[in-house]
């Protein structure tokens, strides 16, 4: 079983899963050339995986969903965070971690996909999210997307990752103190000038995309519903439609310059504006950025953001 620790001072954890190291990679070291092998994930491998925790479609399914079978938590242990001689923090890496594959085709990314197939992805993280989220024990669900080596992925065949866990994570923690000291929402502020500004991507009637003036990734992209929204849950259901709509646009674009990325949807407890965000894998962080937290970008958000609307 893996243990979720934490930093002597800081509030920063960190899992420790020995069973991940164990997981199959389909790229080589050398190159970016993928191993020809059998695809867990594709349609005839079903039987590869843990037992199924649903799909979307029967015989020919078109989402599927299951346990992780390299988890870096289970729904096992004690989830009690406790601290023995002073300094060591830590319980067992309590929780679920799930895959969720988006589309039986190999040879398809999420890109690729139609629009309403893009918002049957994201209705299907709000049932896991929900679902997840019953369970006492568990604080938050993390719902993210490797695409690409450089994203950290081991598998070609898209898909999508789960992670709920009995935390919530410094990130989170932070923004929703950071939003409860406004009296107004100021994600909501940041839409309404954003709308207007050099950095503003895509719009439609329910979310705008634009590179965050303090973008840490060249080509960064934050996609915010324009009403205050804190989660998937309060989504109306047009509005995984708009929400997909600018997913493709953003992904499409960030295909031409054959990007790696990571996409991490935030979502708020009690205070935080609903956001995604989408981060492409084009540089190293090096010694500066690891020793001070300090991002050095070398492409602006005003020149990305004008590459997104070309």
């Amino acid at each position: 079983m893996g243990e979720l620790r934490k930093d002597y001072i800081l509030d920063r954890y960190v899992i420790i899963a020995t069973e991940r190291a164990k997981r199959p990679h389909e790229f080589t070291s050398t190159s970016e050339k993928i191993i020809e092998k059998t695809c867990f994930f594709c349609p005839g491998s079903e039987n590869l995986t843990p037992k199924e925790i649903m799909r979307i479609g029967k015989e020919n399914w078109d989402i599927r969903v299951f346990p992780n079978k390299f988890a870096a938590v289970k729904a096992a242990g004690n989830p009690t965070v406790r601290t023995d001689n002073d300094f060591y923090t830590f319980s067992d890496a309590y929780g679920n971690h799930e895959v969720i594959v988006e589309t039986p085709n190999h040879d398809k990314s999420l890109a690729d996909l139609s629009i309403p197939q893009i918002a049957d992805v994201f209705r299907v993280f709000k049932t896991r999210i929900e679902e997840n989220l019953k369970d006492p024990q568990i604080r938050y669900v993390s719902v993210f997307k490797n695409h690409g080596k450089g994203a950290g992925t081991s598998i070609q065949h898209t898909h999508c990752q789960l992670v709920a866990y009995n935390i919530l994570p410094e990130i989170i923690r932070q923004k929703e103190e950071k939003v409860k000291l406004h009296k107004d929402c100021p994600y909501c502020s940041v839409i309404s000038r954003e709308r207007d500004s050099l950095r503003r991507c895509f719009e439609n009637d329910s979310f705008i995309s634009f590179t965050p003036y303090a973008s840490r990734f060249p080509f960064e992209n934050w996609i915010l519903p324009k009403r205050h929204i804190l989660n998937l849950s309060q989504f109306e259901d047009k509005e995984f439609g708009s929400l997909a709509e600018i997913v493709k646009k953003v992904l499409m674009k960030l295909k031409e310059l054959n990007a790696d990325y990571n996409m991490c949807i935030q979502y708020g407890i009690e205070n935080m504006h609903f956001h995604i965000e989408i981060c492409p894998r084009l540089a190293t962080w090096a010694g500066f950025e690891l020793g001070t937290g300090t991002i050095i970008n070398t492409m602006t958000p005003e020149n990305a953001a004008e590459f997104y609307r070309i």
